[in-house]
């Protein structure tokens, strides 16, 4: 009788294993099927383009599909947003090129907010430790004067406390204390923020 091997890059024998066949995430519903269609079209060709299209207009659509948004947001070319109506702006704040925010819950991202080229806030994540990998949603919450540096990535349940700093490419995986310089992944605090 012929013995099938495993994978070489997976062992037979352990405390378990992944299970992707039993992933169920039926509980999570952000919004109607219709409106999250429309809103994948509408944001490909206004927010998630660089198309060199007025922020106002920007600003319009987000607040068509539910967001909430102080004044003088200011939109850069290439920011994806999953879910408009889960996520709360302040005012002033600047959103720069290829932000994504990946709100699978409540996003809120108080005034005077900067979010650099190529931030990422994720609320979503996995939870590595049962077979069916199931689906974790925590809210992020940004507040005033907060600054995500380019390519810096906040995950789920994070909350950035007022102006404090998450540098270049770093990885906020825990709250960020107010006035704080956070760097590394994960990052830690490295210095305290003076404003002048």
């Amino acid at each position: 009788m012929e013995k099938t091997l495993p994978h070489p890059n997976q062992p037979d024998t352990g405390p378990g294993r992944t299970d992707l066949s039993r992933y169920d995430n039926s509980w999570f519903n952000p919004g109607p099927r219709w409106k999250i269609l429309l809103w994948f079209i509408v944001n490909s060709v206004t927010l998630n383009t660089y198309l060199p299209l007025p922020v106002a207009l920007k600003r319009f659509v987000l607040k068509a599909f539910g967001a909430r948004l102080g004044t003088g947001v200011m939109i850069k070319p290439g920011v994806n947003i999953k879910y408009p109506w889960l996520l709360t702006i302040g005012s002033h704040v600047w959103i720069g090129e290829e932000v994504w925010i990946d709100n699978l819950c409540p996003v809120t991202i108080e005034d005077n907010v900067c979010l650099s080229q190529g931030a990422m806030l994720l609320t979503g994540n996995h939870d590595y430790r049962v077979p069916t990998f199931d689906l974790i949603v925590r809210p992020i919450t940004l507040r005033t004067g907060a600054w995500i540096g380019a390519r810096a990535i906040v995950c789920p349940g994070v909350e950035a406390g007022s102006h404090a700093v998450l540098s270049v490419g770093s990885v906020a995986t825990r709250a960020l204390e107010p006035y704080g310089v956070y760097q590394g992944n994960p990052a830690i605090r490295v210095r305290e923020r003076t404003i002048s």
